[in-house]
């Protein structure tokens, strides 16, 4: 019996290498005493070596690892390797720091009209709704529009009339002044342009007259000299004051259906000796008489921001033009004469003069030589 034990636990050279310790010899007693008692098996293991930045760290100390960041030698950190944050950026090799990500702005075209440019209905400025840089300039353009451009003032301005009980001031403006003065003068002339049309408002034998209010020009006048103009007729608009029907009717005639009666009018066009000036916003005609009158003055354009509308800053406009514009003579409310005005221009010219049949003229037939 001993002998099978004692070969169960020699080992095999065939099929185990020899190992350091060979066991011991148990006789009948130990080997009965070992069989009764409680055997504990102890497995010790150590920690798997971890992998930090390509260096080899043990579990305690300087054991199990290949070498330790203190070992590393240490390297001086210039000012250029410091990252936003106020720390120096790891040069350890594989890996990456601070990489930021960059981002683009997609849209979807889905037919829209306004998909590349979108006009403003206010200012008619166009830009590319989501870039910043036109959001910002059509802001900037917007403001200027509906508030007026920004002026800060001249030392040699020209202040020709204060209005009384208000802040602003109307300002002169001559083709002989500086340069930075002519230059805003185009500038506030190109605003004009948008809503009163390009190429005609302007010229050198004109006097400029700014409305300024809060460090804005809220108004301007352009006033040129001219030496004749024609009276409007207020043919239609005389009947209507005196309550009578404009339209004459010549003809009639009367078809009925059933309870629905018809009836057609035929109106008498207006006298052939009447010239007529196109109002090509109120789709209408002024007309005019065919005599010419002499005239001095003649309000070529006057244009408010839309903002500042309703404030008198037109009235005060033409107030100062008529003080200033002959030296040394105050001209008449009556002896005013407009270009082919807007249907709001003809109704500032009217309210302003007091009647319907102010003097208009032709800015065409002008000859300045």
């Amino acid at each position: 019996m001993q002998s099978k034990i004692n070969s169960f636990f020699k080992s095999s050279s065939s099929s185990s290498p020899k190992s350091s310790v060979t066991p011991p010899v148990l006789d009948d007693d130990e080997m009965a005493m070992w069989v009764k008692a409680d055997h504990v098996f102890v497995n010790t293991y150590s920690r798997r070596v971890k992998k930090t930045d390509g260096v080899l760290i043990g579990e305690k100390g300087n054991e199990g690892r290949k070498e330790s960041i203190n070992d590393l030698p240490k390297k001086l950190v210039s000012a250029n390797e410091v990252n936003a944050s106020g720390r120096a950026e790891s040069h350890l090799p594989g890996k990456v720091l601070n990489k930021k990500r960059s981002y683009a702005q997609f849209y979807l075209e889905l037919g829209q009209s306004d998909f590349l440019l979108h006009t403003c209905s206010t200012c008619g400025f166009k830009y590319a709704s989501g870039e910043e840089v036109d959001e910002k300039n059509h802001n900037i353009f917007h403001k200027n529009y509906t508030h007026g451009i920004q002026f800060k003032g001249w030392h040699n301005e020209r202040v020709v009339h204060v209005p009384n009980g208000e802040g602003g001031r109307v300002i002169l403006v001559l083709d002989s002044d500086s340069v930075a003065q002519r230059n805003k003068v185009q500038e506030v002339v190109n605003m004009m342009e948008i809503e009163l049309g390009e190429g005609w408002i302007f010229h050198k034998f004109c006097k400029v007259y700014f409305f300024v209010s809060s460090h804005r020009i809220a108004g301007c006048l352009v006033a040129e000299p001219i030496k004749e103009a024609f009276k409007v007729v207020s043919c239609l608009d005389s009947e209507r004051h005196h309550g009578v029907e404009a339209k004459k009717r010549s003809k009639s005639t009367t078809i009925q259906f059933g309870n629905i009666i018809l009836q057609r009018e035929v109106v008498k066009r207006a006298p052939d000796n009447c010239s007529e000036l196109t109002d090509a916003k109120n789709c209408g005609a002024i007309v005019c008489e065919e005599d010419a009158v002499p005239a001095v003055c003649g309000v070529r354009a006057i244009w408010v921001t839309p903002s500042n509308r309703r404030k008198g800053i037109a009235t005060h406009l033409l107030d100062a033009m008529r003080k200033s514009f002959s030296m040394g003579l105050a001209l008449d409310r009556t002896q005013l004469a407009f270009s082919q005005p807007s249907s709001a221009g003809r109704a500032l010219a009217s309210n302003y003069t007091g009647t319907g049949s102010f003097l208009v003229y032709k800015t065409s037939n002008l000859n300045y030589q």
